[in-house]
């Protein structure tokens, strides 16, 4: 169930990503593919380069509770889904993520929040990483695990109570586009399917504490003077990583070995 749902919220997920997410080999992993797709509640196929793409039928996204449309991940967006994906497993396996009970909010679940009230012109983060207040219950969108909710009041991080914007950033937009990006994160207050009114009121805390952006070495120099041209106190909440190695996809005509 593990690897449904992470699938799903993912749009799709490559064999290998899939087999680092739930610890186990990638020959295990296969047969768990194989499995989902004899139960009907998975497809399967090469899409590009490297590892096949898994991704959930509408009788697998049945069965985990959601909403989603089916659809294999579109061939346009495989490098940054992958690109996304990596920085999930590397936030996820980050120490104390765990233990602070923080949870990952999938764009998928963003853009189904919001459904067809979304405005053309809204940015959506590739993904939110919500850490919660040991005080304060849940949201509606957080794992009800108790335990795991014990744990992180035990340990609870500084930032606990926060909430992170995550932009996986592949290739170059223009700077004035990346600011006006990262201004639109910033100063947002309500939800991502609130009404309209609520989405930035002047008074209220932000939304997210702070942004971060995770970079190809193409990317981080326009991300960098993206920053800089922000208000100093905009600029000092976006932080700025390079991608993990994980990330890329192989190379046209590149096959990794075993494939």
């Amino acid at each position: 169930m593990a690897g449904l749902l992470f699938a799903a919220e993912m749009y799709g997920v490559q064999l290998d990503q899939l087999a680092v997410q739930l610890a186990v080999s990638e020959i295990r992993a296969r047969s768990l593919a194989a499995r989902w797709r004899e139960q009907g509640y998975a497809d399967s196929a090469r899409l590009g380069p490297g590892r096949p793409w898994i991704w959930l039928t509408r009788a697998g996204l049945l069965a985990c509770g959601l909403p989603y449309r089916p659809a294999p991940p579109a061939l346009a967006r495989l490098a940054h889904l992958r690109a996304v994906t990596a920085v999930r497993i590397a936030l996820e396996s980050a120490g104390g993520y765990t233990a602070a009970g923080a949870y990952w909010r999938s764009e998928r679940r963003l853009r189904a929040r919001i459904g067809s009230r979304m405005p053309l012109r809204e940015h959506l983060p590739d993904g939110e990483v919500h850490w919660p207040d040991p005080g304060v219950a849940p949201g509606d969108d957080a794992p009800g695990d108790e335990a795991a909710g014990s744990e992180a009041a035990a340990g609870a991080p500084a930032w606990a109570g926060e909430c992170w914007a995550v932009e996986a950033e592949l290739t170059r937009k223009t700077v004035r586009r990346t600011a006006a990006i990262m201004a639109e994160i910033l100063t947002r207050t309500g939800d991502y399917g609130c009404p309209a009114a609520e989405v930035r009121v002047p008074g209220l805390p932000p939304r997210h504490a702070r942004v971060l952006y995770v970079c190809s070495a193409a990317a981080r120099p326009t991300v960098v003077r993206a920053r800089d041209a922000l208000p100093g106190a905009l600029a000092g909440r976006v932080e700025i990583r390079g991608l993990p190695a994980s990330a890329a996809l192989p190379g046209p005509g590149v096959r990794k070995a075993g494939t």
